[in-house]
């Protein structure tokens, strides 16, 4: 078996049920067993679409930044509790509990890799004018 490199940035990696690895270009690529592993170039806010919060109701979800400094926000666990800001610099991770609405920005350009499962997964827009916290909706 020969074995050839992998190019993370352009790949969604599968880590299959069974013990299985399996990288593709895209998410259907690799089918929907299993975590994803995606990892990614972010050079402005757009990459990591700032402008929108994430959930991934299914799983947690690792974030790391391999290099540069990026800003994870975690949105309120109940109404009236603020914004967690945890900011991740090269080398270091944190782990997103399932159901918690979230969203990066950058404090520079970054390289970054996740881990979740990518099914179920949701983005909202972030409200007009909103700075770093969130709105409530009664959706979270």
């Amino acid at each position: 078996m020969t074995l050839t490199p992998i190019e993370l940035s352009a790949s969604v990696i599968r880590l299959q049920q069974g013990g299985t690895i399996h990288a593709g270009r895209r998410p259907t690529d690799c089918g929907q067993d299993g975590w994803q592993l995606t990892a990614f170039h972010a050079k402005t806010d757009a990459d990591v679409h700032a402008d929108h919060w994430e959930v991934h109701p299914e799983a947690e979800e690792l974030v790391c930044c391999l290099i540069g400094k990026i800003r994870l926000y975690l949105g309120p666990e109940r109404p009236g509790q603020q914004v967690e800001e945890i900011r991740l610099t090269a080398g270091t991770a944190a782990i997103v509990p399932r159901g918690r609405w979230h969203r990066i920005e950058l404090d520079i350009p970054s390289d970054i890799m996740t881990v979740t499962l990518p099914r179920g997964s949701q983005l909202e827009r972030r409200a007009d004018g909103e700075a770093t916290g969130l709105v409530t909706t009664g959706r979270r």
